[in-house]
């Protein structure tokens, strides 16, 4: 089971460097894929200020059916301030970990701040 970051979905969204890999790691593992109400509005976000609303229209309509969406419970959230402070990572970050941890999920990204953190969960594609 796997939580994936916001930028795993931005890459292939936008293809972008690693769209093929990213793609290829989501196609293989429908069924056990996650997203945070965060990565939504994030990507929401993106897409909306590069005019794409089209783009985020379909991602929303296949993520309803393919994809686990996840909130972290708030009292979790004292949590995403420990992880910031210990591995000085940003409020996005600290909240995917969280997330993942909470639900006993592996986290997949690319997004090198994860290095800091040494922890099994942390999945590089």
């Amino acid at each position: 089971m796997y939580l994936i970051d916001t930028n795993i979905f931005l890459e292939v969204l936008l293809k972008q460097e690693h769209s093929n890999k990213c793609k290829t790691f989501l196609d293989e593992n429908i069924g056990t894929l996650s997203i945070s109400d965060f990565s939504i509005h994030s990507i929401g976000i993106i897409l909306f200020n590069y005019k794409e609303e089209n783009i985020f229209f379909r991602f929303i309509e296949d993520i309803v059916s393919n994809v686990n969406t996840l909130s972290l419970p708030t009292e979790y959230y004292k949590n995403v301030i420990e992880t910031r402070k210990e591995y000085f990572l940003d409020f996005d970050d600290s909240y995917q970990f969280n997330l993942a941890k909470v639900n006993n999920l592996s986290l997949v990204t690319l997004d090198k701040d994860f290095k800091k953190i040494k922890d099994k969960r942390i999945v590089f594609l």
